[in-house]
């Protein structure tokens, strides 16, 4: 769930003023309050369990729920302002931005949570317990949470894919949305968001199209008949390269006579694009209409399988059959 700007601002003010409230009212002397305030106090003040020596009751939990809360919109909101109003102004880019933002987040929460916990009165020499439990229950099924949360600080910082990179992981093909703690939204040419665990990243082959600049290399093969001129078959295909919109004149297109085939002229069609990176298919069908046009025009012949059957025996009848149909006079 998302909250807009004023959401968020509205929910820090509500937290801080229930934390003030709170901390207020575990500081007033009880004959100051009523009878019944007398009571909640006690029931609120009434230790549940003890963690490392420390009664833990239900004032305390309120409060570092409320703490809890307020710290994350803090961080949150932290890295959103470092992003967009700080570090825009930086020669970063916007994937390096993004993961300075995120991690000094992270730090930020990481910071105010033992702030926060050593002011409301815990121990954390105690927390050695909370550390023994989590231990636990990473080994009993945690594994995969964290894997991906260390993944995705390996993905923060080395950058192996960032914020708009083209990648291919797995069935996965599509550009990099968000780089969250857990995992990664990678939106399709659907308009699909795939979530990919960050873990993924790290233990699969990863294709990035875009690692080193948004410029990538389309192939296009086709193939004509053998009675087709090779060189006119490449002059005619690089003009129509040449004068598409979204193919780059430099690098140029080029031309590959690839093989001989069973009954074409293999050939293919290599061209450079930025603007079409995330729909090479459009581009490609754009040039074999193209292709198809200009080849029916100068009479260039697109082949189709043929096969010569050669018959060493036959059966009689067969033989009679055959024989007749060749002799007989066209009706």
């Amino acid at each position: 769930m998302k909250f807009s700007r004023k959401q968020k601002i509205a929910l820090m003010v509500i937290s801080l003023f229930l934390l003030l409230a709170l901390g207020f009212l575990g500081s007033q002397d009880a004959s100051l309050l009523g009878d019944a305030a007398v009571h909640v106090q006690h029931f609120i003040d009434a230790p549940l369990f003890r963690l490392g020596g420390m009664p833990i009751n239900l004032l305390f939990l309120f409060e570092s729920a409320i703490f809890l809360v307020l710290l994350a919109l803090v961080s949150h909101t932290f890295m959103l302002v470092l992003q967009k109003r700080v570090l825009t102004y930086t020669p970063l880019e916007p994937g390096q931005q993004y993961a300075v933002a995120r991690v000094l987040s992270y730090l930020l929460f990481a910071l105010g949570l033992v702030v926060g916990l050593q002011s409301l009165g815990l121990n954390l020499n105690s927390l050695v317990v909370v550390g023994g439990a989590l231990g636990l229950g990473v080994g009993l099924g945690l594994q995969a949470v964290v894997a991906n949360f260390v993944a995705g600080l390996i993905l923060l910082f080395e950058q192996p894919v960032k914020l708009g990179d083209r990648i291919q992981v797995g069935d996965t093909y599509g550009d990099i949305v968000q780089l969250r703690g857990r995992s990664t939204w990678v939106r399709t040419n659907d308009n699909v968001v795939i979530i990919v665990p960050n873990s993924d990243f790290i233990n699969q082959k990863v294709i990035n199209w875009t690692a080193n600049d948004r410029q990538v290399r389309i192939a296009v093969p086709f193939g004509v008949s053998y009675s087709s001129n090779p060189v006119e078959v490449r002059d005619i295909t690089l003009s129509i390269a040449g004068k598409h919109p979204d193919v780059l004149l430099e690098p140029a297109p080029e031309v590959i006579f690839l093989d001989f085939g069973d009954s074409s002229l293999d050939f293919e069609l290599r061209v450079w694009t930025i603007t079409q990176v995330q729909t090479p298919l459009t581009l490609k069908s754009d040039l074999y209409f193209a292709i198809f046009d200009a080849f029916g025009k100068a009479n260039i012949e697109l082949p189709f399988p043929q096969r010569d059957l050669h018959l060493r025996t036959i059966a009689e009848p067969a033989a009679k059959v055959l024989k007749s149909m060749t002799t007989s006079p066209p009706r």
